[in-house]
Parts: structure tokens; C-alpha cells; sequence
């Protein structure tokens, strides 16, 4: 497996455990991260996302896509950006720039690992 391959391979595998937890726990995973508690389905949802997502980088590390880790870069440091900026609107608290953060490190790595590949 190539150094790209398993960058997306970490990332699937966090994707598995923040999906898992969503769907199972939703509300421990908020606690975790200073959010209030809910009892509506969309942090299920949102859970069954990340776990298909979770699929897809598995997958396509699995089978050593580089074309898919080149896609993942650009959109996993719009996470961080888009995250960032909802904490600076005052829509979320500080602790979603963390979560962006590891999109923010993956993408990092992933795009160190794919210059290095080259």
C-alpha cells in the first residue's frame, strides 16, 4: 500500500469511529465535544454520512486511487475552512475548528504523501 493509500486509510478508519458514534451515542459524542444534547435523527444522519464516506476512503485506499486522494485534499481543507467560519459567525462553538482541524492535518498529509509519490 502506497504512503497516499494509507493516509486514506486513517482517515476511513476515523470516519468509522466518528460515524459509529453518531449513530449509536450521538449525545456522548456531543457531550465530548461541549455540544448540547438532542433527540432529534439528524446527528444519526449525519453519522450514516461519515460511515458511507468512511466506505468510500477505505475503499479507495484499498484499491491505491490516487486520483481519489488528489480529490480529498482540496475538499477536506474546505472542511476546516467552512468549519472555521461557522465558529466565526457564532453558528458553533471553538471546539469545531478541532474537528476541522483533523480534515485540515489528513489533507496535509495526504497531499505530503502524493508529492512524494510523484
Amino acid at each position: 500500500m502506497k504512503k497516499s493509500a494509507t493516509t486514506l486509510l486513517v482517515f476511513g478508519v476515523y470516519l468509522i469511529g466518528m460515524g459509529s458514534g453518531l449513530v449509536l451515542m450521538p449525545n456522548t459524542v456531543f457531550g465530548v465535544l461541549g455540544l448540547p444534547a438532542t433527540d432529534e435523527v439528524w446527528p444519526h444522519v449525519v453519522g450514516v454520512l461519515a460511515l458511507a464516506l468512511a466506505f468510500y476512503y477505505i475503499s479507495a485506499a484499498r484499491a491505491d486511487v490516487r486520483q481519489f486522494a488528489q480529490w480529498t485534499v482540496p475538499a477536506r481543507i474546505g472542511v476546516f475552512i467552512l468549519f472555521t467560519v461557522f465558529v466565526l459567525v457564532g453558528w458553533v462553538g471553538p471546539v469545531m475548528i478541532m474537528l476541522g482541524a483533523v480534515d485540515l492535518l489528513g489533507a496535509l498529509w495526504t497531499s505530503s504523501a502524493l508529492k512524494a509519490e510523484a
